[in-house]
């Protein structure tokens, strides 16, 4: 039966809830260092109560850190302050989340500045000051982020970032300041654009620089059929920026759409079985370069919940490290993130 010929849409609660999987160590303890939170995008909301049906599905959820969505904006304020609004609006939800100590907390939130504003440090810092006035010590760090294709038309999320944002005089001034000022980096970019991150990552070297989603490779339009080739060479690129002492590694997002894997076209949802088998050798990978002490994993829900839910991908992140030490995997679970975000460890 194809998605078409089913009643259930992907992405849905009934077309999740088709996959149920006991819970693998239900009392490790974890932090989700990648969500988003938005009103009507993707065909729904993703609020607070929707984070928590998640987060309470059955693993032990302690804490999480918002990532900026261009969500909320204040449209009536200068286009550099506009994510201000997104800034408070999260702060308030996360001050709300903390009303409710056995839920799981969000306890950081990385937002959206121009670092091309390098140029213009005074105002950048200005800029910068305003965020952390708003959100106090939740605010972690920035993503501005540097994914553009040749081809967004192929892609369900095709953000279009400057061309070459990575090697700007004036970015890379901005992400300088960043680093004075104690804050990370987030970043997402496509597969082919690796290259250029390592190009930077080797050039500012005195910021945290947190990789998203493993560099995207995408699979999808021009690079359908071309996984093999693009696996290749996102190996080396990994490897070489891995080389950079201040560059950390996220663990996820291969469930978007436009990696291509097909899940959110399918009547069913993968299991964590199926996850492991077709995704594991960019996990181990990526682990066996960085260290376990650099990488941790994300869920980037609820994009990736248009293909798997969330009780089934962090069952898929505990198998595919099950052979590792405890200590490796409180790292990849916990310590990583906890210690790059600055977030309790109690």
């Amino acid at each position: 039966m194809s998605a078409t010929d089913s009643t259930l849409q992907p992405g849905s609660n009934d077309w999740l809830a088709q996959v149920q999987e006991a819970i693998l160590e239900p009392e490790r303890r974890i932090i989700d260092p990648h969500h988003h939170l938005w009103r009507k995008r993707l065909g729904h909301d993703y609020m607070l109560e929707h984070l928590w049906q998640d987060t309470d599905s059955g693993h032990r959820i302690e804490q999480t850190v918002f990532i900026e969505c261009r969500a909320f904006y204040d449209k009536e304020a200068s286009p550099e302050r506009q994510s201000l609004g997104e800034t408070r609006a999260i702060t308030e939800i996360a001050r709300q989340s903390h009303q409710q100590p056995d839920k799981a907390q969000i306890n950081g939130i990385v937002g959206k500045i121009d670092l091309t504003l390098g140029e213009h440090p005074d105002l950048l810092k200005e800029i910068i000051q305003a965020h952390q006035e708003t959100a106090g010590d939740l605010f972690k760090g920035v993503r501005f982020a540097g994914a553009r294709d040749s081809r967004p038309e192929d892609l369900l999320i095709a953000l279009q970032a400057l061309p070459y944002l990575y090697g700007r005089e004036n970015f890379r001034q901005g992400l300088r300041i960043l680093g004075e000022l104690g804050l990370t980096y987030d970043t997402w970019h496509y597969h082919h654009q690796n290259v250029d991150f390592c190009d930077l990552a080797e050039t500012v070297t005195d910021t945290t620089l947190i990789l998203d989603h493993f560099g995207t490779p995408l699979g999808v339009g021009i690079y359908r059929g071309a996984g093999d080739a693009i696996f290749e060479q996102w190996k080396d690129d990994i490897r070489r920026l891995s080389r950079c002492p201040n560059v950390i590694a996220k663990l996820g997002g291969l469930a978007m759409p436009d990696n291509g894997f097909g899940w959110d076209k399918r009547a069913t949802p993968p299991d964590s079985d199926e996850i492991v088998r077709r995704q594991k050798k960019y996990y181990l990978h990526t682990i066996e370069c960085f260290g376990p002490e650099r990488c941790m994993f994300e869920s980037n829900f609820p994009v990736d919940r248009l293909s798997v839910s969330y009780p089934v991908i962090w069952n898929a992140f505990k198998k595919m490290v099950a052979d590792f030490s405890e200590t490796e995997k409180h790292a990849l679970f916990y310590g990583t993130a906890a210690r790059t975000y600055g977030l309790p460890q109690s």
